[in-house]
């Protein structure tokens, strides 16, 4: 008989910065999984350098302590809409999930989003309220909203019947009410354990594993993880990889790793309840059942979210190219984006009539913004068209584009703003509520209408609003949506920038760039305050005369230029620019460098227009 080893798997689910990876901080130093000699670094979770930089978690992950003898793997899963599917699929690998809370904003859509998820499948969640030290704390509100979000997502009573927490993550402490405090998580453990089962010992059935995410490592290959329903795997064994349309293949399982605090650790065997990693099958997917050689019975399939975005990716043709990039031709980005999708599911990649183009499909902006300032960083060049819904026909064969539903929170004084430019985006009001000089304003719009709305929505608030959406189905195509009023300031040659012609151009826009920034002509320099794009010469100088002008000259004073990071870039571009990304800078261009060059695509475009 297998030896039966205690597990529970949990994941933590909660909305963007409500501190999920900041408990899970937490859970790994107050189980001893670091020496007491060994630094350690906030969210360490979050490894990878983008989602440090950001404060955000990008992929889901996989660690374990040992408490009271039980085993407890924890998931940290990313709160971001736009990782939504991995949210699903993870959910369905743990025991039980902490939702967490924050105490003053309450209960976010992307709350609403993982926590149907956790329900539909029959767990019961923990409730944790986190950041009860803020000022604004208003945790018992908070908790009554939590209830009305389980009854209206149709909660059992059992999962009615959920235990609440209260702490502060950050300072590693959880209690069991407001009045009594604690300097540790221990409430949190007790909480676990007693609320939820151990995994039944199930290591003697006929394995089956199935495979919720993906991974690469440069030396073994390909990687799945995923839990161990029932049965035992063994290192060198011999499998059928099954999936639900019953494609059947035999495997050799050349590697098994488990998670012992942050490491992946080699194993010769693991056992029922335990979440795995597996080496050794190179076609392995996300869906897919390990079974017994003579009992090959897959389990349900799961879903993969559909694209709802695509951007085109270009080989990069301006004048820079090359300067700065390691990887620069079409074969260098085909062999990069199909690296990619050996792990990012929710990624298509299609080639497109231009050899030099990949059109690239993703769950949303900051899904395929992520994988474009990893390839930056990585020393690729590539240009990025304007970023496109995907549309689709519903059974009566009408045209419908994927909704979002907005949640704005912002000082009460911005609220006619807000509601103007959401309006002029075909957005419609769903709920607007005022408490202690905010309000939080609720619409459905369509994502193509949103895109670009978050910068305007930032500037607008003065960088005091809240913007949080998510996906929420899909409704007939709402027509024509007005793209970006003002026009753009093209540079007519190429050099580096001077103050003088700065200093004049000031005056007719807002500028991107500052003094002796390298130029090129089509590249644009700033935003028009005029609906028109302007042709203008950043490098011209003031001429320089024998003798001196009576009078003082005036002291040219610029304003800071203003500098787009590769999500706002994007948002900014209309269908006729592109955001031409390098491992040193980010630029944006006319997809015609020349006057000529422009005239001429927007000839092919009225000409494709009539034909269509």
């Amino acid at each position: 008989m297998a030896e039966y080893e205690k597990i529970l798997n949990i994941a933590v689910i909660a909305h963007v910065d409500a501190g999920k990876s900041t408990l899970v901080d937490a859970f790994l130093r107050q189980s001893d999984v670091f020496r007491s000699n060994e630094e350690v670094v906030d969210c360490v979770m979050d490894s990878n350098d983008l989602e440090r930089e950001r404060g955000i978690t990008i992929y889901s992950k996989n660690c374990s302590v040992i408490h009271d003898g039980v085993k407890i793997n924890i998931v940290d899963t990313p709160g971001h809409a736009d990782f939504s599917s991995e949210v699903e699929r993870i959910i369905r690998t743990v025991d039980t999930v902490i939702l967490l809370v924050d105490a003053s904003e309450g209960p976010m859509p992307q709350t609403r989003f993982v926590l149907s998820k956790a329900l539909e499948i029959g767990l019961k969640p923990i409730l944790l309220i986190n950041k009860i030290d803020k000022k604004d704390q208003r945790a018992e509100e908070v908790v009554d909203e939590v209830y009305d979000l389980f009854l209206d997502l149709n909660a059992t009573d059992d999962q009615l019947d959920f235990p609440i927490l209260y702490g502060v993550a950050k300072e590693g402490r959880v209690q069991y009410d407001l009045e009594t405090p604690s300097d540790n998580i221990e409430p949190l453990f007790k909480t676990i354990l007693k609320h939820c089962d151990v995994y039944p010992d199930l290591n003697d059935e006929p394995v089956r594993m199935q495979v919720s995410a993906l991974a690469y490592d440069e030396y073994i290959g390909r990687l799945g993880i995923g839990r161990i329903y029932q049965g035992t795997l063994n290192a060198g064994g011999k499998y059928i990889r099954t999936n639900a349309d019953g494609t059947m293949k035999n495997e050799t399982l050349s590697s098994l790793f488990v998670y012992k605090g942050l490491s992946r650790t080699p194993v010769q065997e693991a056992h029922a309840g335990d979440i795995v990693v597996i080496a050794g099958m190179p076609e392995i997917s996300i869906g897919d059942t390990i079974c017994p050689v003579d009992d090959p019975e897959p389990m349900e399939s799961i879903p993969i979210e559909e694209p709802t975005l695509s951007m085109n990716f270009h080989v990069n043709t301006s004048p820079f190219a090359g300067q700065s990039g390691k990887y620069v031709t079409s074969r260098n980005i085909r062999e990069r984006l199909a690296r990619e999708l050996e792990v990012n599911v929710g990624l298509r990649v299609e080639e497109t009539d231009s050899p030099d183009t990949f059109k690239v499909s993703g769950r949303g902006e900051l899904h395929i913004s992520i994988l474009i300032e990893n390839m930056r960083r990585e020393g690729y060049e590539l240009a990025v068209s304007k970023p496109e819904v995907i549309l689709h026909l519903d059974e009566e064969g009408r045209k419908v584009e994927p909704m979002e539903e907005v949640v704005c929170i912002a000082p009460s004084e911005y609220q006619g703003t807000i509601i103007n430019k959401l309006n002029l985006r075909k957005g419609i009001m769903q709920d607007m509520e005022e408490e202690n000089g905010y309000v939080r304003i609720t619409y459905t719009a369509p994502t193509r209408g949103l895109l670009g709305f978050r910068t305007e929505f930032i500037n607008d608030t003065h960088g005091e609003g809240t913007l949080v959406r998510r996906l929420c189905g899909y409704e007939p195509y709402k027509g024509d949506i007005a793209q970006r009023m003002q026009g753009a300031m093209i540079s007519t040659e190429t050099g580096a920038a001077m103050t003088y012609a700065l200093w004049n151009l000031q005056e007719r826009g807002s500028l991107f760039i500052g003094p002796q920034t390298e130029v090129y002509t089509g590249m644009i320099i700033g935003e028009s305050a005029k609906n028109i794009d302007l042709d203008v010469n950043p490098l011209k100088n003031k001429k320089l005369t024998a003798i001196r002008s009576s009078g003082r000259d005036e002291a040219m004073l610029l304003t800071p230029p203003r500098v787009f990071s590769l999500e706002e870039a994007l948002e900014w571009i209309n269908d006729d620019e592109l955001v031409e990304v390098t491992p040193d800078a980010i630029r944006i261009r006319k997809k015609g460098l020349t006057p000529q060059d422009r005239r001429q695509l927007y000839r092919e475009k009225m000409a494709a227009r009539e034909q269509a």
